[in-house]
């Protein structure tokens, strides 16, 4: 694609396009819509269902190696010596790496810490030490038993509430505390002093894990000097500028593609070792190489969400007035940094009205893997606390829970600089029309009166709430969109679809704009080579960044077609509606099928090239939710059976009905796992090692852990402000609140309150007979 100053056209594929409005100059929201909104089926479902789509981990190609990482079986060791002869004289093993056999020092950044690809001192159970690349997998599994590795077992460190600990065992040279952060507004002493009731509080949320369906890993592949990768990944540009950055090759020798994944959850949004190992072993070879991590890796390495321990304060008079909150976050990105306070306390900062409110959060070091963003970064640990208090402090002042969260609704951030007003701020309404909906005020009068009947089976009904940080997403995103002369379209976008339906959405917003049936759109996306620059999808942000750029470029096209229509309606451009399969002439009825004008005939087709604008100048866009469950919870087992939930969330407009069900279902089925089965469990004592990397000892949720009775309720505000489709983020706010919602619940039903996440039998049963004894029978 190139630009010719003059004309001030572009030119793409030898085709001259003008150039539309650059950010600043967006179209208008839409009104009402014919397409937008619908429930509309994927557009490559029949791929997916019929296994036709290929995943990067169906790839096979030519001549094609397997390859394999040796990983260190210790929580914390320095490598003394690796012996690979055995392995190398193996049959079938085409490769072996250490870190003595790169031929040249090949470094590996954990953020702001680098380290050698190999390390000598691996610092969590699962460090790469060696990589091999076989004929076969299971040649490249037995090649990593023959490598004979000296290690010198260092004391490890496994739970981040002992790493600032005197004595504790030091994973850097620097320390164990790997970055703090504070926030204050107002006076949080003159806050307390102003309350009626102050509570005081400690909870924690255990370690959690993405563990998406699909593996983690890639093929790679050389052709000259020239590196293509086929990853599982959530930005193909990202994974490129990584590559890139290691390996010291230009960004235009490195081609990523990535048209469809398994799922990522944010553990996808960057390559891992696996990927340089798999390059580097091409290279050697002169073979295509392929690694994709075994499950059991991917719950040591891929990624998690930290593991948080949080004191949180509150002061509320007796009118349910907020008047301090201070919060206090511990949390580990694992043995480096990894962003395990990020965002941990944004609820505290910015959900409820409250003039006083400080904050400090300390990340530190553990003997583990490193964490990765996942689904809402610090928010779900935020919501744990934050609203069981905000239950607590509803009781201790005799309001209902519902009661107290509408009365401190703030209208504008206040965490951010100068108070900005949200767009639209749709908590309130949230809050009510869940409300009415789940029947909240009915259910807690049933769930009060059962509490003073006897019987093991107790029920209860609990509720949460939030907003998320993210809700817009600016610039940069280019798209092109491709009319032909037959009516159909081309659909050119960088951004991946990890499983949310971003292609579907995309095609909705041009067969909304154009007038086209989605059948006849055809979709390009994910591919470095070949499509248009995209971050990574990821932070509830795809589909406001990509859609108003989508609509852009088709408004291009539209006015290409009205410019063509123009001359043949012999009706000047202003006087010409577009009717999606005609183009007609208002003042004097003519009309042209748009098939048949005889410029896109002769010019083929016709390209538009849409840009996404910036976010409203001195507005902050972000979604809001509120969820509302009831459980029931056997006190002579610990049971807790979820019996129904309700989501109702407010964020923009809804593009497509079926996907967003989807994203609410399976957004609580996430904050059902965090509440009730998932949990890391390290050997503290006397290994530090992870005694649960399995799907059997692992808990996910299953189907008979998520209630049948599941209702999403779209809260629809206009949103004019936020982009010209008026779309806001829904992926993260789905999860939020859940794990909050069941605890409230629980608590409703026994009295008990779960600090200390998951709320499995053990627990239960542990907590009812400290606390609350009477109600087992």
């Amino acid at each position: 694609m190139m630009k010719d100053d003059e004309q001030d056209l572009y030119f793409v594929e030898g085709i001259a396009v003008p150039q539309t409005p650059l950010p600043g100059k967006e179209p208008a929201a839409w009104g009402k819509t014919a397409v937008i909104g619908r429930r509309q089926p994927r557009v490559d479902a029949y791929e997916r269902v019929s296994g036709t789509a290929i995943y990067p981990s169906d790839v096979v190609l030519p001549n094609m190696l397997y390859g394999a990482l040796l990983r260190c079986p210790h929580a914390h060791a320095r490598v003394k010596k690796v012996d690979a002869s055995a392995a190398e004289g193996m049959e079938g093993v085409q490769a072996v790496l250490t870190g003595a056999s790169l031929g040249r020092q090949v470094k590996w950044p954990y953020n702001d810490v680098v380290t050698d690809l190999f390390d000598a001192r691996c610092r969590f159970e699962g460090e790469a030490v060696a990589a091999v690349a076989a004929d076969s997998p299971y040649v490249a599994r037995d090649a990593l038993r023959a490598i004979k590795v000296e290690y010198e077992v260092l004391p490890f460190v496994a739970d981040e509430r002992k790493s600032l600990a005197p004595g504790a065992a030091q994973i850097h040279g620097a320390g164990n505390r790997l970055k703090a952060d504070s926030y204050k507004r107002g006076d949080v002493a003159r806050g307390f002093a102003e309350a009626d009731v102050v509570l005081e509080e400690e909870y924690r949320t255990a370690c959690e894990i993405q563990a998406p369906m699909e593996l983690h890993g890639c093929v790679a592949n050389w052709e000259g000097d020239s590196l293509t990768i086929w990853e599982s990944t959530q930005g193909v540009y990202a994974v490129q500028a990584r590559v890139a950055d290691v390996l010291g090759l230009p960004l235009s020798r490195v081609r990523v593609i990535g048209h469809y994944m398994g799922g990522g959850f944010g553990s996808k949004l960057q390559p891992g070792k696996y990927t340089i190992c798999a390059a580097l072993l091409a290279k050697k070879t002169g073979r295509p190489v392929k690694i994709f991590l075994s499950r059991e890796e991917t719950l040591l390495v891929a990624g998690n969400r930290p593991p948080a321990t949080m004191a949180i304060k509150a002061g509320v008079k007796k009118d349910g007035t907020l008047t301090a909150l201070q919060f206090t976050g511990l949390a580990s990105s694992g043995a480096y940094p990894a962003g395990g306070i990020s965002l941990l306390d944004w609820l505290v900062r910015d959900l409820y009205l409250c003039a006083n409110v400080q904050s400090e959060l300390t990340d530190v070091a553990i003997n583990a893997g490193p964490a990765r963003p996942f689904r809402a970064p610090g928010h779900p640990q935020c919501a744990w606390a934050l609203e069981q208090m905000m239950d607590a402090l509803a009781e201790a002042v005799g309001m209902d829970p519902l009661d107290l969260r509408l009365k401190n609704i703030p209208r504008f951030s206040q965490a951010r600089e100068g108070t900005p007003p949200y767009t639209t701020t749709g908590l309130a309404e949230c809050l009510r029309q869940g409300a009415e909906a789940f029947g909240w005020r009915e259910a807690r009068r049933r769930t009060a009166a059962g509490r003073k009947e006897q019987g093991h089976l107790r029920r209860g009904v609990g509720m949460g709430s939030c907003l998320w940080v993210v809700g817009g997403g600016g610039p940069p995103s280019t798209v092109i969109v491709k009319l032909f002369a037959d009516g159909s379209v081309n659909l050119n976008m960088g951004a991946s679809d990890i499983g949310t339906g971003t292609k579907t959405v995309m095609a909705m917003v041009l067969a909304e704009e154009l007038g086209v049936r989605p059948a006849t759109i055809q979709i390009e996306h994910a591919d470095t080579g070949s499509t248009q620059y995209a971050t990574p999808s990821g932070g509830s942000k795809t589909v406001p960044t990509e859609s108003p750029a989508v609509r852009s470029a088709a408004i291009a096209v539209k006015q290409q077609l009205l410019q063509m229509a123009a001359g043949e309606l012999g009706s000047p451009v202003e006087n010409l509606r577009y009717g999606g399969e005609y183009i007609e002439a208002v003042d004097s009825g003519k009309k042209v099928k748009i098939t048949g004008i005889a410029a896109l005939k002769k010019q083929g087709v016709v390209v538009g090239i849409g840009y996404r604008g910036p976010n409203p100048e001195g507005k902050v866009i972000n979604p809001f939710a509120a969820q509302f469950c009831e459980v029931e919870v056997n006190t002579r087992t610990g049971e807790v059976r979820i019996l129904r939930f309700l989501g109702a969330h407010e964020s923009g407009r809804v593009m497509d009905r079926l996907t967003f069900d989807n994203q609410v279902f399976g957004g609580i089925t996430m904050g059902i796992g965090l509440a009730m089965t998932e949990t890391r469990i390290l050997d503290e004592n006397r290994t530090g090692k992870m005694v649960n990397r399995n799907l059997h000892d692992y808990k996910l949720p299953t189907a008979l852990d998520v209630p049948a009775d599941m209702v999403s309720l779209p809260v629809e505000l206009p949103d004019s402000e936020a982009n010209s489709t008026g779309a806001k983020g829904l992926g993260e706010p789905v999860t939020i609140p859940t794990a909050a919602a069941i605890a409230n619940a629980i608590y409703d039903a026994v009295g008990v309150r779960v600090r200390q996440s998951p709320a499995d039998p053990l627990t239960m049963n542990r907590l009812l007979a400290e606390e609350a004894p009477e109600v087992r029978s």
